[in-house]
């Protein structure tokens, strides 16, 4: 290969490992953020639509905020075998107050794909530097 096809690979190596690496860290911080200072409420899963009759398409989360504002967002993460999201049943959430759209499943908040995300960036960034200094 010429230097200058190893140069490109490499710097988008690194490109997208630090765009990858953000994103799990964004995630990581939401779930601090949020789970820590975040007001917890009930949410009711409402299973309608296209949702209905497809178990793999995220849920409607239905809550109500502290100041009586009733919010419905599309839940944040997906049902899974272990942990299914049924029309009707209720899961505890965490939002932020300020922006009750920002939401954290409380006990789903899958850190492990965050800390993936972070660690797979971080490899693709050495590997492009090596890359470059090699």
């Amino acid at each position: 290969m010429a230097d200058g096809v190893v140069g490109v690979f490499a710097g988008f190596a690194v490109l997208s490992g630090v765009v990858v690496s953000l994103a799990g860290l964004a995630g990581l911080r939401a779930i601090r953020l949020i789970g820590g200072a975040g007001t917890e409420a009930e949410a009711l899963v409402k299973r309608t639509g296209p949702a209905a009759a497809d178990s793999a398409i995220r849920p409607l989360l239905q809550f109500t905020v502290a100041d009586g504002r009733v919010v419905e967002i599309s839940s944040p993460v997906p049902a899974s075998r272990h942990r299914p999201l049924t029309d009707g049943s209720t899961v505890w959430v965490r939002y932020d107050p300020v922006d009750p759209r920002d939401v954290v499943v409380v006990g789903r908040e899958r850190r492990g794909l965050e800390y993936a995300l972070v660690g797979i960036g971080a490899l693709f960034v050495l590997i492009g530097l090596g890359l470059l200094i090699a």
